[in-house]
């Protein structure tokens, strides 16, 4: 019997005994008070069995309507994981593959029911086999993404140079469950990075631009620094009170990258449509040619940091604005007729974190070096700072 006859049998007694209930109310010859005292509590309990398959209904209601949804959202991350445009694996602890998705079988040249039971060893280069079982076998130790360089060899006998990065998936007894891959043919950026980097456009023009929209969040990862070849970002971070401090700006033709901090929150948000490219720590290591273009960058952003510091550090609030606006002025200013504008659109809040002030502080500041006339804010609301 499922629910629903249990339910319409419930309702057909409650009904019956109702009825007989009413019948014998009514009947002048019986007394209300002579009604057997058993009837009355079977009537009771009837209504009671009814109000229970009621709920039970209802309750039964809602978990398949859960389930339909937990399913759907199933599904969804299912056809997300089958049609990323990446390769992606699951193993288990030992490596074997458990789930694949096309971009992986593509990238191997084999398929997906192939590669499942399959160890991923039998894909790395045999002279990179020890290395990377080696590298297998630490993975268990460690919670920390890791990207392993390997030369992948397909399977009828192409051999490719990938990055995969890999994420240890841990039971409810902290032991490693699975492992989570991710594969990317890198033999253009080594190519690239092999000696043939002698300017900045070799480095960017082929690598795919990965564009964000003023006032979004970038998304950052340890194993990668991002170039900028168009916008501006805003890095900061947060305090123990929770107000955000601005620590840095990257501008076009700069880097910036949680590699680059210790901090334990760092912030990277677009202050204007911004397209960037990225650059793995590992080709940086692996190239002398890529390596000389971004030291510079590098060591770029190391003195902006040490610049804000310092502008801290000015016991004067009027003196941190005023050497705060310099600084903007060298690194995000562009030459107008009559002065500098700044390309940075900075709220006062953010100027007031760089300053170590009040927002109110910073309005008032700024109010009075615009009647001074030494700076003027234009109609998008940019400062200008006058010769």
């Amino acid at each position: 019997m499922n629910l629903e006859q249990f339910i319409q049998r419930a309702e057909a007694l409650h009904k019956r005994l109702a009825d007989l209930y009413q019948t014998a109310s009514v009947l002048p010859w019986i007394p209300s008070d002579l009604l057997p005292e058993a009837f009355k509590e079977l009537y009771n309990t009837s209504r009671m069995v009814q109000l229970a398959a009621e709920e039970l209904y209802q309750q039964n209601e809602e978990l398949i309507q859960t389930r339909n949804l937990l399913e759907a959202e199933r599904q969804r991350y299912q056809d997300l994981f089958e049609f990323a445009p990446d390769g992606y694996l699951v193993t288990n602890a030992q490596g074997i593959i458990q789930e694949a998705n096309r971009a992986a079988a593509e990238l191997l040249n084999v398929s997906k029911h192939f590669l499942v039971g399959k160890p991923i060893i039998n894909f790395i280069h045999l002279d990179e086999r020890q290395r990377f079982y080696s590298e297998l076998i630490q993975l268990s130790e460690s919670d920390r993404v890791r990207e392993i360089l390997a030369r992948l060899q397909q399977r009828h006998g192409e051999i490719f140079d990938a990055a995969l990065t890999v994420a240890v998936v841990r039971n409810p007894y902290g032991k490693p469950a699975a492992l989570r891959w991710l594969l990317r043919d890198i033999s253009e950026r080594q190519r690239l990075a092999s000696g043939v980097v002698n300017n900045e456009s070799d480095f960017s023009q082929n690598r795919p631009v990965h564009k964000y929209s003023k006032g979004e969040t970038i998304p950052l990862n340890p194993l990668l620094i991002w170039y900028v070849c168009q916008g501006l970002v805003k890095l900061s971070t947060f305090c123990e009170t929770g107000e955000e401090v601005l620590i840095g700006l990257a501008a076009e033709k700069m880097v910036f990258g949680s590699s680059m901090t210790s901090l334990p929150i760092y912030q990277a948000i677009a202050l204007a449509d911004v397209e960037l490219v990225s650059i793995y720590i590992t080709e940086i290591t692996a190239s002398p040619g890529l390596s000389q273009i971004l030291l510079p960058k590098i060591n770029q952003r190391l003195q902006q940091t040490e610049s804000f510091l310092v502008i801290s550090g000015r016991r004067r609030v009027q003196d941190r604005l005023h050497h705060l606006l310099e600084l903007l002025k060298q690194q995000v200013g562009q030459a107008v007729p009559g002065g500098t504008r700044l390309n940075a659109r900075l709220t006062h809040e953010d100027i007031a974190s760089a300053c170590c002030t009040t927002r109110v502080t910073i309005t008032r500041l700024l109010g009075k070096l615009q009647q001074e006339g030494v700076i003027t804010i234009d109609a998008k609301k940019h400062i200008f700072l006058k010769n």
